[in-house]
């Protein structure tokens, strides 16, 4: 199936009440239980890559064609986003290579150079059509939106999305990235809040942490869109280890990388239940 915008994927997560599923690729046996698990959910799904990804892959290109050459034999309605982009360069590289969206990460920087230069990818963005995720939390903090019981303000968002022309936004209610325990509390009536206070599809970050029911009360709040990457890795390296462990023989990659790639197919189909995107292809 070809692929379809992202924003096309978050307007109807508005419409129908439930969150997208974005599940970061790092390696080709990722984008494979993605689509997978997508298909066995009947569910949209976002296919994201991280700046850090591209680091370790040695380039955006290669990865970006494999990852979409995988979508289109698939037959799940799929998007594909770069996320936590700080360089422009990579920005420019992933239009070339034709993704729909890109998450822009300027939350470390001061409140006023955020706008700025976050209005500047905007703009950018926008006349390529492509959409243009971005960050807000702890003004100029270390770790951005995800520190430690940083919230985001709703006056801020607000008036942050009016400013940059950003078209989704990813706020601070309670999680934080690289959760190996799913015991996140979220702030549900600042989900909500938030909600009504911005005009554009609320993110969130971190939710590797967030447990199944949590994550499914914070789409009722009004969460549309949901990142997911540290938990899936987690269970892919579980079924690694285990394989290796029962058959310390093995050497043939494929056969432990196969009970990984089914392990995270099944566990990504669960998890679009649970942000009730499963049914909404």
């Amino acid at each position: 199936m070809p692929l379809i915008p992202t924003a096309h994927i978050l307007r109807s997560a508005e419409d129908g009440g439930f969150a997208a599923g974005s599940f970061n690729v790092i390696l080709l046996e990722h984008a494979q239980a993605i689509l997978a698990g997508a298909e066995q959910a009947k569910a949209p799904v976002i296919l994201q890559i991280s700046e850090n990804a591209v680091r370790y892959q040695g380039g955006l290109a290669p990865i970006a064609a494999a990852v979409r050459e995988q979508a289109v034999r698939s037959q799940a309605p799929a998007a594909l986003h770069l996320d936590h982009a700080t360089r422009f360069d990579l920005i420019r590289e992933a239009a070339d290579c034709g993704f729909a969206s890109v998450m822009y990460d300027g939350s470390t920087l001061p409140w006023a150079e955020n706008v700025r230069s976050t209005a500047e990818v905007t703009a950018w963005c926008h006349e390529r059509g492509i959409l243009v995720e971005a960050e807000l939390g702890e003004i100029g903090g270390k770790d951005g939106a995800h520190t430690p019981g940083v919230r985001t303000d709703p006056a801020e968002a607000a008036a942050f999305v009016a400013e940059t022309g950003v078209d989704a936004l990813a706020v601070a209610v309670g999680s934080s990235h690289a959760m190996t325990v799913r015991e996140a509390a979220l702030d549900l009536p600042l989900i909500a809040e938030l909600h009504a206070a911005v005009p554009v599809p609320l993110v969130l970050h971190g939710s590797s942490g967030v447990p199944d029911g949590t994550l499914a009360a914070a789409v009722a709040a009004g969460m549309r869109k949901v990142n997911i990457a540290t938990h899936l890795n987690r269970l892919f390296t579980d079924a690694v280890r285990a394989s290796l462990a029962a058959d310390p023989a093995l050497v043939d990659p494929r056969r432990w990388l196969a009970p990984a790639r089914d392990a995270v197919a099944a566990e990504v189909a669960r998890l679009l239940a649970v942000l009730g995107a499963e049914g909404r292809q």
